[in-house]
């Protein structure tokens, strides 16, 4: 879920633009009053305000700090990752839905935040979208991501949860988590932790074709019952060792236990399979960290976008 900081126009193309607080968002058009606006596909501008805080971080004391709008950005919000997310990603704010259409833009002419400051980060952070549903945004309105394109699984492993009907805290946090950044979830399901039965449910999942990707939770450490890895590994088709590595690699900036965690993460036909951990906190920490990189892995799984750039920015 996002917040929106700054609603911004310019009356013309290559200055920066200025907060207005509230704007009227029409169909195949963009952004009543903005410069940019017309019926092509970069129609309304977005940049995350996390990346915009970032940018001001650097700049030296002393110097004079960049306002919202100073990037060409019609709208700033806080809270959305946007350059993370594939082409075709949808965001809702009030009633205005918008459809990613580009992320970046190649600059000729550098604009004016450039030239003052000798940088523009919307190049690689800003995104481009087009209006598929009209009306008015204001400064405090939330902002949610409809759809990102893809299906996923959630798969929790646990006895307690299983047989003695535990609540499922931690495959909560896993669908609530992918919910947030647009994923539809196709399959949760709560299995013992057996490694037969968590193999017919991959095969089942990946062989049908029910989900881009899978999350498991649990059955990753020591415990002589933990057999999430194992049961993975026998069903996998090729080893993706780098997710997993980086995932321990983040954790271990914040517990030295990691070190302990046993997950891998392997594909299986056009299905992506992760472990995460047991623990509902160590499963968000490990999502804030993966989630953001993950739309290209599946892109590429998927033959929607290619190894060098992934996305066109012209």
């Amino acid at each position: 879920m996002g917040k929106v900081i700054a609603v911004c126009t310019s009356e013309k193309k290559g200055t920066e633009k200025r907060n207005v607080n509230e704007g009227n968002f029409i169909v195949d058009f963009g952004l009543e009053g903005d410069a940019h606006a017309g019926k092509w596909h970069r129609q309304v501008s977005l940049l995350s305000l996390e990346k915009f805080n970032a940018f001001n971080a650097k700049i030296e004391k002393g110097e004079e700090k960049v306002i919202p709008g100073a990037f060409g950005e019609n709208l700033l919000v806080e809270g959305i990752h946007f350059a993370s997310l594939p082409i075709g990603t949808e965001f809702q704010c009030n009633d205005v839905i918008l459809r990613l259409t580009q992320i970046g833009k190649e600059c000729h002419s550098h604009c004016e935040i450039f030239h003052r400051v000798g940088e523009c980060i919307m190049p690689k952070q800003g995104v481009f979208t087009e209006v598929v549903k009209g009306g008015r945004i204001k400064v405090g309105d939330t902002m949610s991501i409809l759809r990102n394109g893809y299906r996923a699984a959630v798969i929790t492993l646990s006895d307690s949860g299983f047989y003695e009907g535990k609540k499922d805290i931690s495959g909560t946090v896993l669908e609530n988590e992918l919910k947030s950044q647009g994923y539809e979830i196709t399959n949760k399901i709560i299995l013992p932790d057996e490694k037969e039965r968590l193999k017919e449910e991959y095969i089942r999942i990946c062989d049908e074709n029910q989900a881009d990707i899978i999350f498991t939770t649990g059955g990753t450490g020591l415990s002589p019952r933990d057999q999430t890895p194992e049961a993975t590994l026998e069903i996998a088709e090729r080893n993706v060792p780098g997710i997993a590595e980086a995932i321990r690699a983040n954790s271990m900036l914040i517990t030295n236990r990691a070190m302990f965690s046993r997950g891998v993460a392997v594909t299986r036909g056009k299905t992506l399979i992760i472990n995460l951990p047991g623990s509902p906190k160590a499963v968000k920490e490990c999502l804030d960290f993966v989630l953001p990189e993950l739309w290209h892995a599946l892109g590429i799984l998927l033959e929607k976008e290619n190894n060098c750039a992934g996305v066109k920015r012209n």
